[in-house]
């Protein structure tokens, strides 16, 4: 999820009202947070961080995944394992919690554990828009890649990363070294999807796939063609794996090709 830095807000819990619910404005860790309702929803809410959108919940339908990239990795949890089939996630980035949300909706019984950097933020999050009862979801406010190391061996079906500083994931995940504690705590056949960003000439996405590469003998990445074109910056999913996975014929992802 991308973050801006902290600047001016307005006071915690000032709100202002959209078809009837008032919009939620406060500072978190990572700048001023504001979950604005949706007009078209009437339990849905945007997530603007220093007034860029980052994410989006609809509280009465959490399959509901309305940014292009988080439907992407949605097609990635959705193929993971047959479905319905509970799963082990770790999501390094909480945001909203939105796909922690589409998991529990998709996969009940599943077991999630997320580990999210900005404190205020979660507290704002599971304050307005808390989980269900049912949700099997443990939330730890901490750096991902000390939350990652916490993580017992092969603990996770499908580790999912969405942690931004600005318009980059910090560097410290995106390094050889994490993602081999990201392959440490996937069980056998598990796999791993990262959220990156990049723009022509996608000099950092090659630069991720190869590292990918070093450690996963199966890797893919799925983008807006736009974004393959080299035409805007723009997000690209990467998915990895330890050993080939059947189901990445139906991803509708392009094996990585130099050139």
């Amino acid at each position: 999820m991308a973050r801006g830095r902290a600047g001016k807000g307005r006071e915690r819990g000032e709100g202002r009202r959209r078809g009837g619910r008032e919009a939620v404005v406060e500072a978190v860790d990572g700048g001023t947070a504001e979950l604005r309702p949706d007009p078209e929803r009437a339990e849905g809410w945007s997530l603007l961080i220093d007034g860029a959108p980052q994410s989006h919940v609809d509280l009465a339908d959490p399959s509901h995944l309305a940014f292009p990239y988080q439907r992407r990795l949605g097609h990635v949890i959705d193929l993971v394992a047959p479905a319905g089939q509970p799963l082990r996630v770790l999501h390094l980035g909480g945001g909203a919690l939105t796909l922690a949300r589409y998991v529990g909706a998709t996969r009940p019984r599943s077991t999630q554990q997320v580990v999210e950097k900005d404190a205020a933020l979660v507290r704002l999050v599971r304050r307005v828009l808390p989980l269900g009862p049912q949700a099997r979801v443990k939330v730890r406010e901490g750096d991902a890649r000390e939350g990652l190391g916490r993580v017992a061996d092969g603990w996770a079906d499908l580790v999912v990363a969405d942690v931004f500083s600005g318009a980059r994931t910090p560097a410290h995940l995106t390094s050889v070294e994490f993602l081999a504690e990201v392959r440490r705590v996937l069980a056998p056949g598990g796999w791993y999807a990262g959220n990156l960003a990049d723009g022509p000439p996608l000099a950092y996405l090659r630069g991720q796939v190869a590292t990918a590469a070093v450690v996963f003998p199966e890797v893919a990445v799925a983008a807006d063609p736009v974004v393959w074109r080299g035409k805007r910056f723009g997000n690209a999913v990467l998915v990895a794996a330890g050993q080939p996975a059947g189901s990445y014929a139906q991803l509708t992802l392009s094996p990585w090709r130099e050139g």
